[in-house]
């Protein structure tokens, strides 16, 4: 009775811990979206961009129109322009730039918990364990002998 509580009691909290921690990856991702789109407006607004309209794929670059600039500038943030288009981004490129980080991260943090609490994992860390035990019972025993023999030594040569 008292272990079947303490089970439900635990599946209870875990439950509850993964409860919680989608709802702090959701506001984060809601945070995160909004940033980029935030972001990407900004960047309309600084620059000229055009999609070209053969590009289908979330891989196609965005090329700037608009006066050939001297390669030595970085920026044309000073140049008087007139305002730009608003960009159009597919979907796909937002959700990934969005979610991509943050998802990899997830499934790595998972992989590397499920490999460490495997059995296998275990039995190896129990048997490291148990044998750098015996490993320092063994040194202490050598060390006590030495220390030993040693006040003999002393005790038989101050006689």
């Amino acid at each position: 009775m008292a272990a079947s509580t303490v089970a439900l009691a635990l599946a209870a909290a875990a439950l509850l811990g993964v409860a919680v921690l989608c709802v702090v990856l959701v506001v984060a991702l809601r945070a995160e979206r909004r940033s980029t789109a935030a972001l990407l407006t900004q960047l309309a607004a600084r620059v000229d961009l055009e999609v070209p309209a053969s590009a289908s794929g979330p891989a196609a670059a965005p090329v700037a129109s608009g006066p050939a600039v001297a390669e030595f500038v970085i920026t044309d943030l000073g140049l008087a322009r007139e305002p730009a288009d608003a960009v159009t981004v597919a979907d796909r490129v937002v959700l990934g730039a969005t979610l991509g980080e943050p998802l990899v991260r997830g499934l790595a943090l998972a992989h590397g918990l499920r490999r460490a609490l495997s059995a296998e994992s275990r039995n190896r860390i129990r048997f490291e364990v148990r044998r750098e035990v015996r490993r320092s019972r063994r040194r202490r025993k050598q060390e006590m002998k030495d220390a030993w023999r040693q006040v003999r030594a002393e005790d038989g040569s101050a006689a």
